[in-house]
């Protein structure tokens, strides 16, 4: 059974930092891309960040500079520092693992507020 569990959620004031964890089970965890998607009220689930395999990454935009994905095989698990958050960031976060061949598989999600 494949289980992919986040946390480090929370309120946080703008300016704050916050580290999601993502903790994979259930699946050859080295072989996956990782990504960190992020879904606001009303508006459609974007892609954050994204790590592969070879631990090359990407980002949004709107994060770049601010956010840094990184993995760790021996652990099983994806991270996502989260630096100088913004209200805008305010969204319910789901951790993402995907092989072309294996699956693709989603976290149940974790809620980060950005407010004073």
């Amino acid at each position: 059974q494949v289980q992919l569990v986040e946390s480090g959620g929370g309120l946080v004031q703008p300016g704050g930092s916050l580290r999601l964890s993502c903790a994979a089970s259930g699946i050859a965890f080295s072989f996956y891309d990782m990504a960190w998607y992020r879904q606001a009220p009303g508006k459609q689930r974007e892609l954050v960040a994204r790590i592969t395999r070879i631990t090359t990454t990407n980002y949004a935009d709107n994060v770049k500079g601010r956010f840094t994905i990184s993995r760790d095989n021996a652990k099983n698990t994806v991270y996502l520092q989260m630096n100088n958050l913004k209200p805008e960031d305010t969204a319910v976060y789901y951790c993402n693992a995907r092989e072309l061949l294996r699956g693709d598989y989603w976290g149940q999600g974790t809620q980060v507020t950005v407010s004073s």
